[in-house]
């Protein structure tokens, strides 16, 4: 739900270690591409419900066949679906550069609504990254949120040196508890649309001033 754009790293965490068999030849590596962008519109149309790999390849108009040459199970290819999403929002080049902590959380969750599908998505998978026999699931959002901690605490830490966010507050504990506000409303959100989001992850704008 939360960006998954690492700029300490530099990198989206999709481009870090390439979910499934990118395929051996360029030709391959594009095949794949266009499975994950069709994949990406299914979730967009039909949001996440009652999935599996044969579904999805008859809804994208791939073989059974194909897709799992690619994806080894179900899991695999949703955690890479979502990956692929995150990762082309992170480098839209028409969106806004957040100017601090907060506004890239904010404008994260609020491009986030603009998929339903893909919250609900977000929200089994980590879900299901807590069970046992979970294995892609786990690993990926382990290292997705270590990595966004890390980032969002290097900005926040940089605010507060700025004069721009309040001291007396660990940045690292800023940074969890932006990700935590930002998730938790975006399922509340999925349970109750009329809820108002982008305001209500934007008051941490007023309370992270700094105190006079």
């Amino acid at each position: 739900m939360t960006t998954g754009h690492d700029e300490e790293a530099g990198a989206p965490l999709e481009d870090q270690a390439t979910i499934g068999r990118p395929g051996a030849y360029a030709k391959g590596m594009a095949r794949r591409r266009q499975i994950l962008d069709r994949a990406i519109e299914v979730f967009r149309e039909r949001g996440a419900d009652g999935t599996s790999l044969r579904r999805i390849a008859e809804a994208i108009g791939v073989s059974h066949a194909a897709l799992r040459h690619y994806f080894d199970s179900l899991e695999q290819l949703l955690v890479a679906v979502y990956a692929h999403a995150e990762a082309a929002r992170d480098d839209d080049p028409n969106l806004p550069e957040p100017s601090s902590a907060v506004d890239v959380m904010v404008q994260s969750a609020v491009q986030n609504l603009e998929v339903p599908g893909l919250v609900q998505l977000y929200s089994t998978l980590v879900a299901a990254s807590l069970e046992a026999r979970s294995t892609e699931a786990k690993e990926y959002f382990t290292s997705r949120f270590a990595h966004l901690r890390v980032a969002l605490e290097a900005q926040v830490r940089a605010e507060q040196e700025a004069g721009q966010l309040r001291a007396d507050v660990d940045a690292a504990q800023i940074a969890a508890l932006l990700i935590a506000a930002s998730d938790g409303l975006q399922i509340q959100w999925l349970l109750e649309p009329e809820i108002e989001l982008e305001g209500t992850l934007s008051a941490f704008h007023a309370l992270l001033e700094p105190r006079p």
